[in-house]
């Protein structure tokens, strides 16, 4: 990965911070998005320290607003180079939250952030073909369903249903992306880590109260979870595939919801007129 910059979003803690480390290690420019300083900075020495690289940066950006959104892939923009760009960043708090745009928070941190970022990215991708796009989805899909009526989810709010349903808008939009980057050097593919023990993680299964522990010994680590994002992101093998779901550093399959090509044009065209005008 010697003189390739890769962008990961998310990039303070877990996943990302274990994804934005294996990738320095392997000789990337990394550029580490992140919406708080101190955290970030903090998360930005600790990756520089372990992957003892001296290339590893701090962007800030609020993945909650869309206008940060912009102003963030505006900065990316002006890179000489993306070679990688990975969203890695999601969220799910125990009730219903709104987004500075009024957007229920999930659907604006999970999905609409990741799909303003990539798409306004579009034109530094191409010029830097081949160029990757990686998107943590989850096989949480499985259990989503997007309502047009109601991407919001002001009607019955679940938590945990929400978060499934954007994990398969993630694989929906990596769809679709695929399709219209064809012939341009880009490629796009989304992925399942497993099951990691993290902050995410205890935010979706019920309080364990004093059994919290036990989600270290039972499910996957950070840096284990990372390995398929930086297969993904890095792999020989996987120079020409687009468009397909990854999990355990092998291409895997989406669960046929996540394969319906009328539903991701749908859900694209729904996107682009909620964030705007895209590239």
């Amino acid at each position: 990965m010697d003189g390739k910059t890769c962008v990961v979003t998310g990039a303070n803690a877990g996943i990302g911070k274990a994804t934005a480390t294996g990738l320095a290690k392997l000789g990337a420019r990394v550029i580490m998005v992140c919406r708080d300083r101190g955290r970030g900075e903090a998360a930005r020495d600790e990756v520089a320290r372990e992957s003892g690289s001296d290339r590893v940066e701090l962007r800030l950006g609020d993945l909650a607003a869309l206008a940060d959104v912009r102003r963030l892939a505006s900065d990316l923009a002006e890179e000489d180079r993306i070679d990688v760009l990975l969203n890695n960043a999601a969220i799910m708090p125990r009730g219903r939250e709104t987004s500075a745009d009024g957007h229920e928070l999930q659907f604006a941190v999970n999905h609409l952030a990741p799909f303003l970022l990539t798409t306004s990215l579009l034109d530094r991708l191409k010029a830097s073909a081949p160029a990757r796009v990686v998107t943590v989805a989850s096989n949480a899909h499985r259990k989503g369903v997007i309502d047009f009526d109601d991407l919001d989810a002001e009607r019955g709010y679940d938590s945990r249903l929400v978060y499934c349903t954007t994990k398969l808008m993630n694989v929906l939009f990596t769809r679709e992306l695929a399709r219209r980057l064809e012939g341009t050097g880009v490629t796009a593919n989304c992925l399942h880590p497993g099951v990691i023990s993290t902050t995410l993680l205890r935010q979706y299964f019920p309080p364990l109260g004093p059994f919290a522990f036990l989600t270290n010994l039972f499910f996957k680590s950070p840096e284990d979870g990372a390995k398929t994002s930086i297969w993904a992101a890095t792999a020989s093998e996987l120079a020409d595939v687009s468009g397909r779901y990854l999990s355990d550093e092998a291409i895997a399959e989406a669960e046929p919801r996540g394969r319906d090509d009328a539903v991701a044009k749908r859900l694209w065209d729904v996107s682009e007129e909620l964030c705007g005008r895209v590239g």
